[in-house]
């Protein structure tokens, strides 16, 4: 069993403490995915932003990125800007698949982007709506029906909001 569990976080604040937690019950870094909007200039991130926009979503030399030392240690953070919504963050395998084909216009974006990860549609458009409105998109891959349980009891202590859990898409 191949899944990945998500959640979303109204703060970079919560959001930074269900990555530690989930690292602390032995998720790897690589399992674990963040995306959210990139407020540079703002108080909440610090960082040189440069992205490929001419090329889509391309992901973007980052240095010294202000979001914390949880979401500092996932796998791949970089910088995003997706053509139509501006510019993200992410970490996790979330970052290969919204740099990759899936989002290579203004059509695919972020839908186009988890719909490619395995999540159904209509879910993949409930999560774009919350993370235009500047919320924070965490997912988890498990391999286990205890780790899928873990993982969803971890967001539940943590106030995480839109809690569900698809099964990934299988390579072609």
């Amino acid at each position: 069993m191949k899944d990945s569990v998500y959640c979303i976080a109204t703060t970079v604040d919560q959001a930074e403490s269900i990555v530690l937690n989930l690292k602390q019950q032995g998720f790897t870094s690589d399992a674990i995915s963040a995306l959210l909007p990139d407020k540079r200039g703002s108080k909440d991130f610090a960082h040189e932003h440069n992205t490929k926009a001419p090329e889509g979503a391309a992901t973007g030399g980052v240095a010294g990125l202000g979001v914390g030392a949880a979401l500092g240690w996932l796998a791949g953070i970089g910088a995003l800007a997706i053509p139509g919504l501006g510019p993200f963050i992410a970490a996790g395998p979330i970052m290969a698949a919204l740099s990759g084909a899936a989002v290579g216009g203004a059509a695919g974006g972020v839908i186009g982007g988890l719909v490619g990860l395995g999540m159904p549609e209509y879910e993949a458009k409930r999560y774009d709506a919350k993370i235009r409105e500047g919320n924070i998109l965490i997912s988890v891959h498990v391999e286990t029906s205890e780790q899928r349980t873990l993982a969803k009891d971890i967001f539940k202590h943590h106030d995480a909001k839109d809690i569900s859990s698809a099964s990934e898409a299988k390579p072609a």
